[in-house]
């Protein structure tokens, strides 16, 4: 929608590219004082790809063939129940159309018993991608012939169209939960970013429209992959969006607008593992329970600066939200989150901020229920 009388003050609209969304909710009153109060975080996650041209055949079993996703801990993807949801592209009346999709069946990738890898307890699990992430989904037929995976989906498809292509990823198929005797922490996959997500979705629901801001929600893909692609942070999509919003505010620069706006990146935090304490820097060491984590960074791999850092402190003050600072140790490199391109390509002061999380990038994490909480607070006071 780019006609300005589209947008309605106070009503709420979602933009989507493909797996990327941005949802927001329009001001009572658009004019030159609007700013923007921008949360981000990402829709994806490390993970094992089903490839284009998966199906072989091994010990009378069928297995699918998989790429790696991002950077997952690959000893963690061995014995685990193994779901199947993704995008199917097909015909229908000469036009591509897509569909979501999200098997039932259980697929799995089976450790090598302890007989045969005598020294696995004392060397370690190694792991080779290429050999290793062959996931068992089906017994062979009996000729030892390999049944089509793209035949299988087909099925899911249904009478609905003809199957042309598919991006079909796995994933870990047990439920998320409760953990901890007095059930104090979060058990699940996909906690990095999906809790993010939830927590900034969870935030903007919550909300009234403001008197004069814009509250925009942008949820980016790719991030685990370096953001480079026309749903990641790096690319058009959240500026695109920003510029067909903000129409209605005559003779402004939305370069300007920016600069006076505000951003939280929303992502996973390193907290400290009770185990391995002496991996964290001393004196920024978050604890699960402790609170939201500020994430500085010299080298600028978080967006965060003394500023930003600041406004983020004052906004955990009026959220009564506890606030903790994570800082990598010198001889270890650290990630980074979609706060710095976005920050780069908009020119919006942006600080970064997560909720502490352990085995993060296994394909089960773990995070705590008193810290989702606060960030829900914090970020819905954010855009209140």
């Amino acid at each position: 929608m780019t006609d300005r009388a589209a947008f309605a003050p106070g009503k709420a609209y979602v933009f989507v590219r493909g797996g990327a969304l941005v949802a927001l909710r329009m001001p009572l009153q658009v004019n030159e004082t609007s700013r923007f109060r921008l949360a981000l975080a990402h829709t994806d996650f490390p993970a094992l790809k089903i490839s284009p041209n998966p199906d072989r055949t091994a010990a009378g079993t069928c297995t699918l063939h998989a790429e790696v996703y991002g950077s997952p801990i690959y000893s963690t993807w061995l014995d685990r129940d193994l779901g199947y949801a993704g995008v199917l592209a097909y015909e229908k009346d000469g036009n591509v159309q897509t569909r979501l999709v999200r098997g039932s069946k259980l697929f799995r990738i089976p450790n090598l018993a302890v007989h045969l890898n005598r020294g696995v307890n004392q060397d370690g699990t190694k792991v080779d991608p290429q050999v290793d992430f062959n996931a068992l989904w089906q017994a062979a037929t009996a000729d030892g012939k390999a049944s089509a995976f793209a035949d299988a989906l087909q099925g899911e498809l249904g009478v609905a169209g003809r199957l042309l292509d598919f991006d079909i990823q796995l994933f870990d198929a047990q439920p998320a939960s409760f953990g901890g005797f007095n059930d104090e922490w979060i058990y699940s996959g996909r906690l990095d970013n999906l809790g993010s997500c939830h927590a900034v979705a969870q935030s903007l629901a919550s909300v009234t429209a403001p008197a004069n801001d814009f509250c925009v929600a942008c949820f980016c893909n790719n991030e685990e992959i370096g953001s480079e692609t026309r749903e990641g942070a790096c690319g058009n999509f959240l500026r695109s969006v920003l510029e067909t919003v903000s129409q209605p505010i005559d003779n402004v620069n939305l370069s300007a607008i920016l600069g006076e706006s505000f951003a939280l990146s929303v992502d996973a935090a390193h907290a400290v593992h009770p185990n391995h304490p002496e991996k964290h820097e001393a004196n920024h060491s978050p604890v699960l329970g402790g609170g939201i984590v500020l994430k500085t960074n010299a080298q600028k791999r978080y967006a965060s600066d003394a500023v930003s850092s600041a406004r983020l402190r004052l906004l955990c003050e009026q959220a009564n939200v506890p606030c903790q600072t994570f800082v990598m140790r010198n001889d270890m490199p650290c990630g980074s989150t979609v706060g710095p391109a976005i920050s780069a390509s908009l020119g919006i002061p942006t600080v970064d901020i997560g909720e502490p999380m352990l085995s993060m990038h296994s394909i089960r994490e773990m995070t705590s229920v008193k810290d989702h909480e606060s960030m829900i607070r914090l970020v819905a006071e954010f855009f209140r």
